[in-house]
């Protein structure tokens, strides 16, 4: 039997709770796969397609060429989608491409129908329901757009927010500035992103009741919130009261100074400073393993980091592999992402080591990989998705015990998560394909016992703990460890278990 098959009951039997409105509590569990509609699947599942993502504009994908894959996503052990703006957006071709990847709103009260009709979406949230799966809607709400200079700017296309009374006056924005984000643009001169004025009482107003409206139309389980940084502070809390349902921000900020505060607006947000640390330890092997044990160490004394997003890939962000091809690097910052605190979350082409770099080309089509479930990183993928679920199951307290460094050097870092006797211990390096190391972790640094079976559930070897406590561990080939008692494994299915 297959890992994939054997992961679906698994899935299920950890995620027996309700289908509707889950609590941010309830968002620890999961484990989300990104998707961008338009280049996931076409509703004629070809596979061939043409789609230069360097083109920037709509390749064909939709909701119900969607539907026609989950078996593709749920397969890995991924439990809820995230999927990209749904309403109405600016039409025709710009100079920086289309309007596919749909954060250039027009008209928030119509669908998009490059992607589908509204039943589409209806439907493909009940099979994602009917599957024991969740759906997670891109939400923008910091801005409309336009094509044109920023003095020319028609606001009677808007709907509904039809007049410049709604929006900012233009400045250009300064990201380094809160103060100049929350009240200047996005874009640039081709497209201006006009700034709505969330401040104001008549526009956040209309945003809570289209939003209560959205979760209640389409069965919408968690939010990703669009330029959360850009947005008034005291538009966020309300937003999220009125969606009631867990909310994870986008603040793109390697500074967990400026991105921890965040936490007393929303829910979750997206882990930017984590992903930055954990690109520079692995992207080669002089990479910072220190700058990433200080950072680790200092998020989780600062902030919830077990409600954040966890990550390494994105829509916005060249691609991991755009930085290095070699696999074993890659697998380390996958697996460290995967297994650390938050939820874990992949984007789509990152299981077919997809390498594409800036926007565009960091937007590839699926199905040009042929939906491949031998891929090498599909499986690996699959693996650990399917000790992350059994952690869980195992101890429902593992998605809210915090991960921490329990070794470090220069090439290698060592991670703790879970309590004692169903604990999860990571050990991954930056030596990459043809290197190797050996460490040795002790019995207060694992909380392993002496003379204990664990097993390394990646390479399903078995190891047996020293008399002391300690625990040899030897990266091969740069490839990572991830250690499971062997007892706590039975029944699993995991590694023959």
């Amino acid at each position: 039997m297959s890992a994939a098959s054997l992961l679906r009951p698994l899935v299920a039997a950890v995620l027996a709770t309700p289908i509707f409105s889950l609590t941010p509590a309830e968002w620890r569990s999961q484990s989300i796969y990104q998707v961008m509609t338009d280049r996931f699947a076409r509703t004629d599942l070809s596979t061939t397609a043409a789609c230069d993502s360097s083109e920037g504009i709509y390749c064909g994908g939709t909701w119900q060429g969607l539907i026609s894959k989950l078996d593709y996503i749920q397969d890995m052990g991924f439990t809820a989608i995230w999927i990209s703006p749904y309403v109405e957006q600016l039409s025709g071709n710009t100079p920086d491409g289309s309007a596919y990847h749909g954060y250039w709103a027009q008209d928030i009260y119509s669908v998009n129908s490059n992607f589908g009709s509204e039943s589409d979406l209806q439907a493909l949230s009940s099979e994602l329901h009917d599957r024991g799966m969740y759906l997670m809607l891109d939400v923008v709400t910091n801005h409309f757009a336009y094509y044109g200079s920023p003095s020319s700017i028609d606001y009677s296309i808007f709907n509904p927010f039809n007049s410049a009374s709604y929006f900012h006056p233009y400045c250009a924005i300064d990201y380094d500035d809160v103060e100049s984000a929350q009240v200047c643009w996005e874009g640039d001169t081709t497209v201006p992103l006009p700034d709505l004025a969330t401040e104001d009482a008549d526009v956040y107003n209309v945003w809570y009741d289209w939003i209560a409206d959205v979760v209640s139309t389409y069965g919408i389980d968690g939010i990703r919130l669009d330029s959360a940084y850009e947005l008034d502070y005291n538009f966020t809390p309300g937003f999220e009261d009125a969606a009631g349902v867990y909310l994870v921000g986008e603040v793109d900020n390697g500074d967990p100074s400026v991105v921890t505060p965040y936490q007393q607006y929303m829910s979750g947000i997206l882990n930017y400073p984590a992903y930055y640390w954990i690109t520079q330890a692995f992207e080669s092997t002089s990479g910072s393993i220190s700058n990433l044990v200080n950072g680790i160490n200092t998020m989780k004394a600062d902030t919830d980091t077990t409600l954040y997003g966890s990550f390494l890939e994105n829509h916005d962000n060249p691609r991991f592999p755009y930085l290095t091809s070699d696999y074993a690097l890659d697998k380390s910052a996958i697996a460290f992402t995967m297994l650390a605190d938050g939820i874990p979350i992949i984007y789509e082409g990152q299981e077919q080591h997809y390498s594409g770099g800036a926007v565009p080309d960091n937007r590839e089509a699926v199905w040009l990989s042929g939906y491949d479930t031998t891929a090498e990183l599909y499986t690996f993928i699959t693996q650990l998705n399917a000790i992350r679920s059994w952690a869980i199951s195992k101890d429902s307290t593992w998605v809210t015990y915090q991960a921490y460094p329990i070794y470090s050097d220069t090439h290698t870092i060592g991670m703790r998560k879970g309590n004692t006797g169903l604990q999860i211990i990571g050990v991954y390096s930056n030596v990459g394909s043809s290197g190797s190391t050996t460490i040795s972790l002790t019995a207060a640094d694992t909380g392993f016992t002496a003379s204990q079976a664990v097993t390394d559930v990646l390479s399903c070897t078995a190891y047996t703990v020293g008399s002391s406590g300690a625990l040899s561990v030897t990266i091969t080939a740069g490839v990572p460890r991830v250690f499971y008692p062997t007892a706590a494994l039975s029944g699993s299915s995991i590694c023959g278990e």
